[in-house]
């Protein structure tokens, strides 16, 4: 472990949180978020575009008519592992050809691929419903089976997001991030199809960035948030790096000791009087940093949007609303007016005097 990291014995409950950001800091650790600068811009240049017909499992999943005009533009954008691109087609209407656009990601990447657009499909979905014209809706994914691919290739199509570039730029109240995010954090989530009630998961797994989370459900937040986060990122950090015994026994520290200290059940939620309900599972984006959220409208998609921030490239689950906040937090672009107006739709969870500690530990 390097100097660098320059643990000390620490007293605070939080000090173990800490050690686990500096990890973090170091490389050693990393939870997620070297973000891939261009993935989803939704808005490509028209410079070095290149254009090819639409692959015939994208047309039929999109139910296009065979007498549609369709093509692909791309331009090499993308992250490590998938390539973007946007259809245009004249759709025959009432009225003449209607113009569609629609936002295409694909990835060779096997069942990883399938897995990863099968959580974000979910999750861009569960947002929309929640929501309306806060992110653009999943159409459709599945395998490419073009020559050669042998079920490798696999694609995501969602509505076309035009993004205007400057978050913040709404003239509504209703549309601005704070308002839409507030609207997102108060609706609960649906309940649990298998037993009724409302728990704390998702119904497929969802990836950040190239991190695998299961999500599988749970009655208990800090259950979820210790196993299905922290341990399951810790797992595949001694996976793909080999086992760090300080990087473990911090980690568990903090799943076992922190997290049922700020998170637990009977404590979230609940003021110093015991007062309180606990905490009902919301639809959270799971991976809003600044560069997952811009000022834009759907087009494109047969209907007119009102023009407003919205969101993108979601890894949602059903969760604590404060779980967004520490992305938010930690990679910053969120100045306190937004916190300000945020929090007046969403008010702080009791203990609210733990607030700080519990973003704090969702950064991790």
């Amino acid at each position: 472990m390097p100097e660098s990291c320059n643990f000390q014995n620490k007293h605070s409950i939080l000090d173990v949180g800490e050690n686990v950001i500096a990890l973090c800091k170091s490389g050693l650790f990393t939870f997620v978020h070297l973000k891939y600068l261009f993935t989803t811009s939704l808005v490509l240049s028209n410079k070095n575009l290149v254009m090819s017909p639409v692959p015939e499992p994208i047309l039929q999943a999109l139910s296009l008519p065979s007498e549609s005009k369709a093509s692909l533009s791309t331009s090499g954008l993308g992250s490590g592992f998938t390539s973007t691109g946007i259809i245009h087609a004249q759709i025959p209407g009432k009225n003449g050809a209607e113009e569609r656009r629609y936002f295409v990601k694909t990835s060779s990447n096997g069942k990883a691929a399938e897995e990863m657009f099968q959580g974000e499909s979910e999750s861009l979905n569960a947002i929309a419903a929640s929501v309306p014209g806060f992110c653009p809706q999943a159409l459709a994914w599945g395998p490419l089976d073009e020559p050669g691919t042998k079920g490798k290739t696999h694609f995501l199509v969602t509505e076309f997001l035009q993004l205007g570039g400057k978050m913040g730029r709404s003239t509504s109240d209703e549309t601005t991030l704070a308002h839409r995010l507030g609207r997102l954090h108060t609706t609960p989530a649906p309940p649990d199809p298998n037993t009724g009630r409302r728990r704390f998961g998702f119904p497929v797994p969802t990836f950040c960035g190239d991190t695998k989370q299961p999500n599988r459900f749970c009655d208990s937040w800090a259950e979820f948030y210790a196993n299905e986060r922290l341990l399951t990122i810790l797992a595949t950090s001694e996976e793909r790096n080999g086992p760090d015994a300080g990087l473990r026994e911090t980690v568990e520290k903090t799943a076992h000791k922190v997290v049922p200290r700020l998170l637990g059940d009977g404590h979230l939620g609940y003021t110093s009087s015991g007062e309180g309900e606990g905490i009902v599972p919301v639809v959270v984006h799971g991976d809003l940093w600044s560069g997952n959220a811009d000022w834009g409208r759907i087009v494109g998609s047969g209907r007119d949007e009102t023009p407003g921030d919205v969101v993108y490239d979601p890894s949602a689950c059903y969760g604590h609303s404060e779980f967004d906040l520490g992305i938010m937090h930690m990679f910053g672009g969120f100045g306190s007016r937004f916190f300000d107006q945020y929090h007046r739709i969403v008010p702080k969870t009791e203990p609210v005097a733990e607030y700080v500690d519990r973003v704090e530990l969702y950064e991790l």
